[in-house]
């Protein structure tokens, strides 16, 4: 078993469905090159989509349809940032003080890419919000990387002190993080009626569901352009006092539709969309939405995405993090560098993953509640990814540069440029990512 088809049988065997047949596909050497085995998990991680879309296809008595994996396809769609153009400009993923910084005793990775991560950054080092980038590089280098982590913590900016995979594995939170499946499919006490609405096709399993996606960045936006893909009906919900960075959204809103609404005094709205919603996606750490009342508006049977830095248990359940930062924490930067220089994955792999491992969750959660109508929460977390990818085996501490994503692996929409979709059998997206807050908060009128 090469660690691509591992990937399927530690997804399937953690939600307790029966393994399929997965045929192996040998790593392409330099697409997604890198110490660790990049291409077993971002092949892994589709391949587990597509099976569980035919297992879907099944309950709901389509053919399967006979998916490949595409090398130049899956590495387009991971390394996606790279081959974005808007206006012929390709987009800037990291803000000046978002990077690895030397300390007094080791390295840091902050991530500063939002105005107001940015602030709260610099309030954690003791400066103000206008302090030049300077001041800030100087002050981490005069401080313990253990002290930067616990004032970032403490004031809602995020840095982590950079960690071996030992330091991580041995910790209370690097532990919480290894625990648990893959990803984890739980029961709700909660039940609506059984069942999937009618019209679906085969390369549209999920048309007539409606997803409402409260994500950002880039995991949950992955996860839920893919139920796009597959037909569902996706809205996407923004806080209008937090606009998003306009690449991410460029290049993870594709087959969406997006509204604009604040979740904290625009509840009522929430639940009416809730009210008539077969899915909901949240991104938002462990425990803001009990807090915010929105779990207790939904509709009884709902299947509840949800994916979280860290997971949901352990000391850093309720912190806030992203690919890079959890890459830095768990090991994953020395592994691909050394002590003295971290480094990076060839991609934002864990968030890529992530996404397409928590797509498929959704589904299978969809073909189960099919035919008893019982809510079910889906659960998986970058760390929770990171920790399959360390513990994987196939490690190439030799391997060549990463090779750019394959330049005609594009769609054009106008003035924007994106990645084709990772599933091979799928040309496009069905429309470019819309203009940001365009579309009402309703849903439309039911055409089956």
């Amino acid at each position: 078993m090469n660690a691509h088809t591992r990937l399927v049988h530690d997804y399937e065997a953690g939600i307790g469905v029966t393994p399929s047949g997965i045929t192996p596909s040998p790593d392409p050497g330099s697409n997604l090159a890198a110490t660790l085995p990049v291409w077993s998990l971002a092949a892994g991680s589709v391949a587990a989509l597509i099976a569980a879309a035919n297992r879907i296809r099944g309950v709901r008595g389509l053919d399967p349809v006979a998916h490949r994996i595409d090398p130049a396809r899956i590495t387009a769609a991971f390394c996606s940032e790279r081959l974005l153009r808007i206006n012929g400009r390709p987009a800037t993923m990291f803000g000046d003080l978002s990077g690895f910084f030397p300390t007094f005793d080791g390295w840091v990775r902050t991530h500063a890419n939002y105005p107001h991560h940015r602030a709260r950054l610099l309030a954690a080092l003791g400066l103000p919000a206008d302090a030049p980038f300077d001041l800030a590089v100087a002050q981490m280098a005069m401080s313990r990387a253990s002290d930067i982590e616990d004032h970032a913590a403490a004031t809602g900016a995020i840095a982590v002190r950079v960690r071996t995979e030992q330091e991580w594995s041995g910790s209370a939170e690097g532990w919480a993080a290894t625990t648990g499946p893959l990803v984890a499919i739980e029961t709700r006490p909660d039940r609506g009626e059984p069942g999937l609405p009618v019209g679906a096709a085969p390369f549209q399993p999920l048309r007539g569901l409606r997803v409402l996606d409260l994500t950002r960045v880039i995991a949950g936006p992955v996860a839920t352009r893919t139920l796009a893909l597959l037909g569902a009906d996706v809205l996407r919900v923004d806080p209008p006092q937090l606009p998003e960075i306009p690449w991410q959204y460029a290049d993870t809103s594709q087959g969406k539709r997006s509204t604009l609404v604040d979740l904290w005094t625009q509840l009522p709205l929430i639940g009416d969309l809730l009210a008539s919603a077969d899915v909901l996606v949240t991104g938002y750490r462990p425990g803001a939405l009990e807090r915010a009342g929105l779990l207790a508006a939904m509709r009884p049977g709902m299947v509840h995405g949800r994916v979280s830095a860290w997971g949901e248990i352990g000391p850093w359940g309720g912190r806030r993090g992203f690919d890079s930062i959890v890459q830095a924490a768990s090991g994953i930067a020395i592994a691909e560098g050394a002590p003295a220089v971290p480094s990076t994955l060839p991609a934002q792999a864990l968030d890529h993953a992530s996404g397409y491992l928590l797509a498929a969750g959704v589904i299978d959660a969809l073909a189960a509640r099919a035919s008893d109508g019982i809510g079910r929460d889906v659960r998986v977390s970058l760390a929770r990814t990171a920790s399959w990818l360390l513990a994987a085996p196939g490690r190439t501490p030799r391997h060549p540069q990463p090779a750019l994503p394959d330049p005609t692996e594009v769609m054009s929409h106008g003035d924007i440029i994106t990645a084709t979709p990772a599933i091979a059998e799928y040309p496009a997206y069905n429309w470019p990512a819309p203009t940001y807050g365009a579309d009402r908060p309703a849903w439309p009128l039911k055409t089956h």
